[in-house]
């Protein structure tokens, strides 16, 4: 019942969302009926958030090797081309890449976006949170992120959103907005990567889906919003 509840609270939100692991199901399938991909050969590689809570939100960590973890704060894909070009070096022999990313936002059974339950925690916290403190930073008009050792990541991460901050303090819902541009951020850099990068691959084919992880409550399944599913042919790139 309560599933079933958060499943049209997100939809409200992301009318194209699916249950995680149907997700998993359908996108697996996909691969090896579509495609005539062998999943039993599949590394796959990762640019979402570090957030702990996005380890189980689907079903393709226990299916398919890896993962090979390219993302940091916000799931921006910080581990770069060098990261890019490891994950290809650590395919298996005939084997298949796919590399799954995008950031991740929390909501509530009252359809709090931006916020979740989290285990063993009484009160709701940020989700994510890197993106929600982006967001509180920028209603400042005179804030601007600098680059440094000590918080490289979050620096960088509100530095890629710059761009992008009109419009999100413009939008009706900020949690959402300065979510989506995230996800546009890290699309690009993933597909900068695997093109800088091609030559290093051993295969001829690299699977994406990218898209946005939805938290719901602790204990029951996420949700995912697919934006972008692809098998490139690394040939033609």
């Amino acid at each position: 019942m309560l599933q079933r509840k958060f499943a049209e609270v997100v939809k409200s939100y992301f009318p194209e969302a699916m249950d995680a692991k149907d997700t998993s199901i359908h996108y697996l399938g996909k691969m090896q009926l579509e495609y005539e991909i062998d999943i039993s050969k599949v590394l796959m590689a990762t640019s979402v958030c570090s957030d702990d809570i996005n380890v189980p939100s689907t079903t393709f960590f226990n299916v398919l090797f890896g993962p090979f973890i390219m993302g940091g704060l916000g799931g921006l894909p910080f581990a770069g081309q060098t990261g890019m070009t490891a994950f290809a070096h650590h395919i298996p022999d005939e084997g298949s890449a796919f590399i799954f990313y995008g950031p991740h936002i929390g909501i509530t059974l009252d359809g709090d976006l931006g916020k979740m339950y989290r285990p063993r925690q009484e009160d709701t916290g940020n989700s994510c949170g890197a993106l929600m403190l982006a967001l509180s930073r920028f209603q400042d008009g005179d804030y601007k992120p600098v680059i440094n050792d000590d918080d490289y990541q979050q620096m960088k991460l509100e530095e890629s959103l710059l761009p992008y901050r009109e419009e999100i303090l413009n939008s009706s819902n900020k949690e959402k907005a300065i979510t989506e541009a995230t996800y546009d951020i890290i699309d690009k850099k993933i597909h900068e990567h695997v093109k800088s990068c091609k030559g290093e691959f051993p295969v001829d084919r690299v699977t994406l889906l990218g898209g946005i992880i939805v938290n719901t409550d602790y204990g029951l399944d996420d949700y995912f919003v697919a934006k972008n599913f692809e098998v490139i042919d690394l040939k033609t790139l």
